[in-house]
């Protein structure tokens, strides 16, 4: 299974001197395959320490934290040779040890030459954390370009990765867009419906449902294991309702994320900021901030973090918990379809680096992302799940802020390649438009 991190892993491995590596990202997204199969496959051995998995290894960082004398200790508990040259040391959920958290400062500054990788699903918890001495990246659920790698379809394959505008290519990509909206980009799920693709649909779907299921219920038995003294309680209750409130939408004048009904009988922002940041620094959330008025760069200094609207971090999960059918998905004939189309849209942006990411509401209007290019203009970004691009907020953005060019995410095959001002994009291209605005 390809992942499109990848490529920044083995730069830095290339690097003369480096600092730890840290992998951060929910459970379940694949973070020890990232760094044992993948990654490792670039060392001559891999040495990896799992601290939720062997806890008593947690003695190896119980004295001195120099490398040397670390290493020397994981060794003995081990039993096994590190050759500090060659060998990658995988630090895995590397929140469970504190101790070993510390260390990575002085991996940094004492052995900038080791091979030293760490991962963890609760990075965002941690009370203290070695700011500047580690290189971090987020792994998020496998987006569409990952999905289609799976798929092994190669003439598919280059047909998304050369943005082949034709009824035919338009046909195919779409259709795995709506499987994609069904299995979500879950490492498990994916693997399960390519590895049964020789079996009937049913069985296939059975499959992917009985795993999101179990990811679902393990989420939120973590929630009691790692919020502290948060209310574990009000926690769930707004990772729960995420699916609801995103389609809450009773007429165009209502704001999206409202709180209302969540968790009676708390209805303020104040008292579910904090359920609401916890679910975010565990990258279980995606955040978007709706800003009013005139939009200009920087977009971030006009935010209103009262003002907030959740995404789901996996749009495969969003349907289980909306308890969507694959059927209902493949016929594109469903109520919630607008607000998938969404979530799919934000985890695009996303693995791009747009999170947190912007939208647009004035009256009983609302754009649903816009960003800003290099030179700071602002760029509107209408998202249509279906064939039918008329687009009324799109047009009153354009009337009352008259930006530069627009774009259009929609079930169509698109406008030409060499339209520039007022682009329309299938939703499976969703990544490639931050190649548009400029």
């Amino acid at each position: 299974m390809k992942r499109l991190i990848l490529e920044k892993l083995v730069a830095w491995k290339e690097q003369a001197e480096r600092k730890p590596l840290l992998i951060d990202g929910a459970r379940q997204t694949g973070k020890t395959f990232l760094l044992k199969e993948l990654l490792g496959r670039e060392f001559a051995n891999v040495l990896r320490v799992d601290f939720l998995e062997t806890p008593s290894l947690a003695d190896a960082f119980a004295g001195s934290l120099s490398p040397d004398d670390v290493i020397s200790n994981i060794e003995l508990l081990t039993g096994q040779l590190f050759n500090t040259e060659t060998d990658l040391l995988i630090l895995d959920e590397i929140g469970e040890c504190p101790r070993a958290v510390t260390a990575l400062k002085f991996f940094a500054e004492q052995a900038p030459n080791y091979f030293i990788a760490a991962s963890g699903s609760n990075i965002g918890l941690l009370n203290s954390f070695p700011v500047g001495k580690v290189e971090q990246h987020n792994l998020r659920p496998l987006s569409f370009r990952e999905f289609l790698w799976a798929s092994e379809e190669a003439l598919l394959i280059k047909a998304y990765e050369t943005q082949t505008n034709t009824a035919a290519a338009h046909a195919k990509l779409f259709e795995k867009l709506t499987d994609y909206y069904f299995t979500g980009g879950m490492p498990e799920a994916v693997a399960s419906w390519f590895d049964n693709k020789e079996k009937s649909i049913l069985e296939r779907v059975d499959a992917v449902s009985k795993i999101h299921a179990d990811l679902i219920a393990g989420y939120k038995r973590d929630f009691g294991k790692y919020s502290g003294k948060l209310n574990a309680q009000l926690i769930e209750a707004v990772f729960s309702n995420i699916p609801s409130q995103l389609s809450a939408v009773v007429d165009e004048s209502v704001k999206r994320y409202k709180f209302k009904g969540v968790f009676e009988p708390k209805s303020r922002y104040a008292e579910f900021e904090s359920p609401i940041t916890w679910l975010h620094q565990c990258r279980l959330v995606l955040k978007n901030y709706p800003i009013e008025g005139q939009p200009k760069s920087p977009l971030a200094a006009y935010q209103k973090d009262k003002m907030v609207k959740l995404f789901l971090f996996d749009v495969g999960l969003l349907n289980r918990m909306l308890n969507t059918r694959y059927q209902e998905i493949k016929q594109q004939r469903y109520d919630y379809k607008g607000y998938i189309a969404e979530n799919f849209v934000q985890q695009e942006f996303a693995v791009k680096g747009g999170e947190p990411s912007f939208s647009w509401c004035d009256s009983r209007a609302e754009i649903e992302f816009i960003v800003t290019n290099k030179e700071g203009l602002v760029i509107p970004i209408e998202v249509k799940s279906g064939k039918r691009t008329r687009a009324k907020s799109l047009q009153s953005y354009i009337t009352k802020c008259a930006p530069h060019k627009t774009i259009k995410l929609t079930g169509t095959q698109g406008s030409s390649p060499l339209e520039q001002t007022q682009i329309v994009m299938p939703l499976y291209y969703a990544e490639y438009v931050f190649d548009k605005i400029e």
